[in-house]
């Protein structure tokens, strides 16, 4: 019986490259060195018109779960779909093509992070101020136009609790790809409502009970001072100019996060999570 020589692991590989590097530096040649062939960027493709692509774990699981998606194809690998837990695709009432995950990055694109499948679905309906439910908390966001801070926001309200998520039917972001992987499964968790005219529905808040609080790095008031039992809606403004004047002009209160660092403004989907766990916080102490 002959002594088998141990396989070389990918470790043994490295040093055995550096060692090389090194006798010939040593010999007064140059250093060899090992060039990696790049994967070449791949650009995605227009969905269907009238349907968007969602991508990702999370996003896709939360969507197969949601009675309200209207999905038309998916795209899937044989991993994911056991990550999925998927054990019947032909149960499933729209097409499924099982494929490699490059076929996926010439739909969505390389740079998109798919982790193995996406669905090609109608878009939700937002829905009107008059279908809101009885909630002791919204959140309004006022024409706050990043996709990837809108994601982050859905997906601390649903964390908190929030009953909604209001935004104007302009300078708001549409549903995609990018807004549902940044809300990691929130968009298919929490009512979405569209109005034409923020302060005309802030109004309407007011006649419904709900105190609305602007946040703003000046704001008058310490937003924790501006709480009342009740219901209450935070209202947030997009990064840079912050709320429009009309808003301001309109809520019940401005208020400010209390920050006693050097930097007094956060990231709009930072400060929506501060204000969402303080305003929870609030309202359970008065349950």
């Amino acid at each position: 019986m002959t002594d088998q020589k141990p396989s070389r692991t990918p470790k043994d590989s490295h040093y055995a490259t550096l060692r090389r590097q090194y006798r010939d530096q040593k010999a007064g040649g140059p250093p060899q060195q090992t060039v990696r062939a790049s994967r070449p960027a791949v650009e995605g493709t227009q969905a269907p018109e009238g349907l968007v692509r969602l991508y990702g774990l999370h996003t896709v699981r939360a969507a197969l779960d949601n009675p309200a998606r209207q999905i038309k194809r998916m795209l899937v690998t044989r991993n994911a779909l056991d990550r999925l837990e998927i054990a019947d695709v032909s149960a499933l009432p729209f097409d499924v093509d099982i494929v490699e995950p490059r076929a996926i990055d010439r739909e969505t694109g390389s740079e998109a992070v798919h982790q193995g499948v996406m669905l090609e679905t109608k878009p939700l309906k937002p829905q009107p101020l008059k279908s809101l439910q009885e909630s002791r908390l919204l959140l309004i966001l006022d024409q706050v136009t990043d996709p990837h801070n809108v994601g982050a926001i859905m997906r601390s309200a649903v964390a908190f609790g929030a009953g909604a998520i209001i935004t104007t039917a302009r300078h708001s972001p549409q549903e995609s790809g990018v807004l549902a992987k940044a809300a990691s499964g929130a968009l298919e968790l929490i009512s979405h409502i569209e109005v034409r005219n923020l302060a005309d529905a802030i109004g309407e808040l007011h006649d419904l009970g709900f105190t609305t609080i602007g946040l703003d790095s000046e704001g008058p008031l310490e937003l924790e001072k501006t709480f009342a039992p009740g219901k209450l809606a935070l209202v947030l403004g997009a990064e840079g100019k912050g709320l429009r004047q009309k808003t301001r002009e309109t809520v019940t209160h401005l208020a400010r996060l209390d920050m006693p660092g050097a930097i007094k403004s956060l990231n709009v989907s930072n400060a929506a999570a501060i204000s969402l766990y303080a305003a929870q916080r609030f309202l359970s102490a008065k349950d």
